[in-house]
């Protein structure tokens, strides 16, 4: 193609004026001045599929190269990109910016260069111009289609509904299906067409820039978002993935993030041949070793990925570039690569003070225009972040998000972030807020000075007049860490404007105003912080009163009778007593500071109360002197596990224990109580940095308190993993009758769940618990203690698995082959089939990788093949336990009757551990008004939700509950028109023909009710997951 300046930009083709604003340079300067001599041409592939010839110098630095591209494409933040080419051992690198480009790229004529993203911000409101996120954009597209980015199908099926809505606008079902037919967006897409559409229905009157910026929304949330793995394996020979990220080092196995070494926790980087090493810094409450080593292919490999952990640590870290280091004068020792290029704080600083011109651009795929965003007026400030109505907005992301506009707040001079000079053009693309609509969107900027630090972000809405509600085109989960929608128990999603927003039915028709009094006079403040301070007092009450059945309860119980040693009890009692006391004054200052933010007291004194950050801070902190009795939490589950083994009476005696009301859960689970409390304090500390902006007075003390629980949160992660295994095959060694050993050190838990098996009597009902290392099946037992019989095993060890629909004539049918023994089994749905085959399969790998064999888990390993009298009392048994009433879960049960291996076998569904793990962050507790499906009145309740199941009391200060609700198999929507719920904040549940209906007494308690129960009501596969497992730093 011939010199750079000669060619023609997309902006000049638009009649853009040039930019000299390239990525590189700081205000007021100019392009570098290439050096001269012989021109080489290179081939450029750009995020959209098209290839463009550059010519430059040989002996040109790559950053001549880069410059060149952001010049061509106008492109101000060319600095989260780069350039990446496979050099001569087919390794996949990018492009050295200081180096001359002849010596990286060998033979250029054969190469292709692409220009991808490189750097992914945390959060995509920091990207300030329409074209950077145009490219972000297209490097998602890009990524879903060669599988980089992992995540379930709503997720994917949401995605492309937005590319779908950039490419060919308003939805339109004869042109989606054709346009779907032409162009393959991820593999198998055809299975996801009708949900597609389903979403793109949705994003009726959305702008291209508003779908790239609701695109964005969505993949940010995802784990694998910006991910790219780096295979490796551990000093134990495991094989591993490595990764870098903006907030540090990840590690993962296989898609599962299982470890994170946050920026702030590295002191050392480097390499060693084929070793990468982390060497931390020390920390006395740490069980990490000082340095961590990891093995690759090559020293190349090693090398290339040292180098991208230097690269993304400076760019996200540092103020500004590194200064490069003084030449030896004899000679050198180590790498003398450096970070060379600007960083995101620079970046940020000069978007920021307008040093540049907007230019206009060329959508390559996009079919549309958008006229309407033309349609401005030129006084105003422009926002370079798409606006929504000031409902929809509120209504979109839920609680810890932000709107589209990033962080809302009064027009001012001092609000502006980005200035225009006058008489620059917005983008094409760009929509404004319809007029009188005084919502003034921002993105507020800080540089990232502590770890796992989010952008600042807050939802302010303006008096405003009335509009009429968007779509709801956002991530409807509102959690930082997971990005799905909500799903009915079959699977199915609920569109977005009948999920969120709780004036609308399914068929987004504007119901009733928000105005209403619900559960209280409306005396409490609106401010969303408020309702987030309101949450820890909730939770917190059910926290201590948790706590009570240990410190209270069970120590009372234990006292009265000597079955338990005393070495035990102080294990466990001396160290739940000092965490009990300090709760008790925790939740009374918070108490305390809500009554003085609601006005209840010293009502005129305002703004110094409105504020929970101090208070969090001051007892986190108080919090890690608590560490030892902490850590000794694992060693009391474990003491507790193992006398019990070894002493029928203390099995007896809290088996006794577990029968009472006040013991609503397994007793070892409340043994895990304190750790996942922590976790909680961390959620609850991410939306509200996530609520304050920046300058909020609130703001540093909450920054502050969330640095603190995320030390603590991530120091005791892996005891908490480990935990919560040994916790749950302990729980269901109860729950089955002939195993040995079923608790053996190795063993993982991987799912449960209920099973059809093909026999010589036809399908039988079997419950089937998957493990690592071997598959059982069991039938339920007709004793006292509903226990589950184990029927046989099936190690996993040389095991292959069929499909055998067409072969049996048995819909979502599978055949198992083990070294002995073969089984035939079919699913209630596709659904169901499709996770189990998943994990099955994970498992197997697993097993093939282990040293061989396991040893039986069975007392005696019954065959399968039983005497006809054997077989026919089996028929009988699971005939009887398909006719037994299935609404035998809502009322109280008997003794392990209402376990979640009783909920499954009833619903025939199952879970997964990925879903337990997930259920110990969704926990919530508040009060709620219930109605029945035939009843008239509203009945208010104190509401708790934990592992899968709503527990109703009559108050907060009940010692047990009334009832519970297991929500497995539910389905969670919005009434309809016809139900005629007339009523703000109300969520359905529904099974069969059970229908309950609840109200919330706030729009941000009705949001966090459906995030959480939504996370119950439909179970999920392991890899559909993957997205969430963000989440389970423990």
């Amino acid at each position: 193609m011939g010199e750079i300046e000669q060619k023609p930009t997309p902006g000049s083709r638009l009649g853009a004026p040039e930019n000299s604003g390239i990525s590189t340079l700081e205000r007021g300067q100019k392009p570098p001045s290439a050096p001269s001599g012989k021109l080489m041409s290179i081939k450029i592939q750009m995020l959209d599929d098209t290839q463009e010839a550059f010519e430059v110098p040989q002996r040109a630095p790559g950053k001549v190269l880069l410059d060149a591209v952001c010049n061509h494409l106008n492109l101000v933040e060319g600095d989260y990109f780069g350039l990446e080419f496979p050099d001569h051992k087919k390794i996949t690198v990018w492009l050295d910016l200081l180096k001359p480009i002849v010596k990286q790229i060998r033979r250029p004529k054969h190469v292709v260069v692409k220009f991808v993203v490189k750097f992914f911000p945390p959060d995509h409101t920091q990207l300030q111009e329409e074209l950077t996120r145009y490219l972000f954009a297209l490097q998602v597209k890009q990524d879903l289609a060669h599988g980089r980015l992992m995540c379930n199908d709503t997720s994917a099926a949401l995605l492309i509904s937005h590319i779908v809505q950039s490419e060919i606008g308003d939805f339109d079902e004869a042109l989606d299906r054709e346009h779907l037919a032409k162009n393959k967006y991820i593999p198998q897409q055809d299975a996801l067409e009708d949900k597609i559409m389903e979403f793109h229905h949705n994003h009726i009157g959305q702008t291209p820039a508003e779908s790239d910026f609701q695109l964005l929304e969505v993949a940010r949330r995802l784990e694998m978002y910006g991910i790219r793995l780096h295979p490796a394996k551990d000093r134990e020979g495991t094989k591993i993935n490595l990764a870098v990220a903006n907030t540090g080092i990840l590690v993962f196995q296989g898609f599962t993030k299982i470890n994170a070494f946050n920026w702030a926790k590295v002191r050392k980087l480097s390499f060693k041949r084929k070793r990468f090493l982390i060497k931390l810094r020390p920390d006395v409450n740490s069980s990490y070793q000082d340095t961590l080593e990891f093995l690759m292919a090559s020293r190349d490999f090693c090398k290339s990925f040292w180098k991208i952990c230097v690269e993304h640590h400076a760019f996200f870290r540092l103020f500004e570039e590194p200064k490069p280091k003084p030449k030896p004068v004899l000679f050198s020792r180590g790498s003398s690569f450096r970070f060379s290029g600007r960083t995101q704080k620079q970046v940020l600083d000069y978007v920021k003070e307008g040093g540049h011109k907007k230019v206009q651009f060329e959508r390559k795929h996009s079919k549309i225009h958008s006229i309407r965003s033309l349609a401005t007026h030129p006084t105003e400030p422009n926002s370079e972040v798409p606006k929504q109505s000031p409902k929809s907005a509120s209504l979109t992301f839920g609680e810890g998000a932000s709107s589209p506009g990033g962080q809302s707040c009064q027009q001012g001079k001092e609000l502006k972030v980005s200035a225009e000079e006058p008489g620059s053009h917005q983008s094409p693309s760009l929509k404004r807020s319809p007029p009188g609509n005084t919502l003034a969107d921002r993105a507020t900027l800080v540089p990232q000075e502590e770890e796992d630090e989010e952008e600042a972000v807050k939802d302010r809405i303006q008096p405003s007049k009335p509009q009429p509600l968007q779509p709801s085109t956002g991530s409807l989960t509102g959690s930082p860490h997971l990005s799905e929608l909500s799903i009915n128990s079959q699977g199915g999603a609920v569109p977005a404007t009948a999920t969120l927003s709780p004036n609308l039915s399914p068929d987004t028709k504007q119901a009733s105003p928000l105005i209403s009094p619900l559960l209280s006079d409306q005396r409490f403040p609106a401010d969303k912080a408020y309702h987030i301070a309101k949450e820890v007092s909730t939770t917190e009450r059910t926290y201590l009163k948790d706590l009570e059945v240990v410190t209270s309860w069970f120590q009372s119980t234990v006292s009265k009778e000597d079955a338990m040693p005393e070495t035990l009890k102080s294990l466990i009692f001396l160290n739940f007593e000092p965490l009990h006391k300090f709760h008790t004054n925790f939740l009374k200052e918070i108490e305390q500071r809500l009554a003085l933010w609601e006005g209840r007291s010293n009502a005129h004194i305002r703004g110094d109360y409105q504020r929970i950050g101090d208070v969090m801070l001051k007892n986190i902190q108080g919090m890690k002197h608590l560490a030892p009795h902490l850590w000794k939490h694992s060693e009391a589950l474990e003491a507790l596990e193992n006398a019990i083994k070894g002493s029928r009476r203390l099995e007896h005696f809290c088996r006794d224990f577990e029968q009472q009301k006040v013991c609503y859960l397994p007793l070892n689970t409340f043994l895990l109580r304190p750790l996942h409390r922590l976790m909680h304090y961390k959620q609850v500390l991410e939306r509200l940095c996530k609520h304050h902006p920046p300058s909020h007075a609130d703001f540093r003390d909450c920054r502050a308190a969330l640095a603190e629980i995320t030390e603590m949160v991530a120091q005791l992660h892996g005891t908490m993993i480990k935990m919560e295994n040994c916790q749950k095959l302990h729980e269901l060694k109860k729950d089955l009758i002939g195993i040995d050993n079923l608790v053996t050190p190795g063993r993982e838990f991987i799912r449960l769940g209920s099973l059809s098996k093909l026999s010589g009597k036809g399908l039988q009902q079997r419950m089937f618990f998957l493990f690592n290392d071997v598959l059982l099946y069991t039938s339920r037992g007709l004793t006292a203690s509903n226990q589950f019989k184990v029927h046989g095993q099936l190690p996993l060890y040389g095991m292959t698995m069929e499909e055998s629909e067409d072969e049996w004539g048995v819909p979502h049918c599978l055949t198992l082959r083990g070294q002995r023994q073969s089984i035939v089994v079919a699913a209630s749905s596709r659904a169901e089939m499709e996770k189990w085959v998943e994990d099955i399969q994970m498992a197997i790998d697993l097993a093939e990788k282990s040293s061989g064999p396991t040893a039986e888990v069975l007392a005696s390993s019954p065959p399968d093949n039983k005497s006809p009298d054997e077989a026919t009392a089996a028929d009988q048994e699971s005939e009887d336990d398909l006719s037994a009433s299935r609404t035998s879960l809502e009322r109280q049960a008997p003794h392990r009757g209402n376990t979640m291996v009783h909920v499954c076998w009833h619903r025939s569904t199952s879970v997964s551990m990925v879903d337990f793990s997930v259920a110990v962050e969704n926990q919530l507790s508040g009060n709620l008004l219930r109605k029945f499906k035939n009843s008239n009145g509203w009945q208010k309740l104190w509401v708790v939700f934990t592992n899968f199941c709503l527990f109703f009391y009559k108050s907060h200060q009940d010692n047990h509950p009334l009832a519970s609700l297991p929500l497995l198999g539910y389905s969670l929507t919005i009434p309809s028109e016809s139900e005629n719920i007339h009523k703000d904040y109300v969520f359905k549940l529904h099974f069969k023909s059970h229908v309950y209906y609840f109200r919330a007494e706030s729009e941000y308690t009705f949001e966090r009710w459906m995030e959480v129960i939504r996370s119950a009501t439909s179970s999920a596969s392991r890899a559909h997951l993957l997205s969430h497992k963000e989440s389970h730093m423990y």
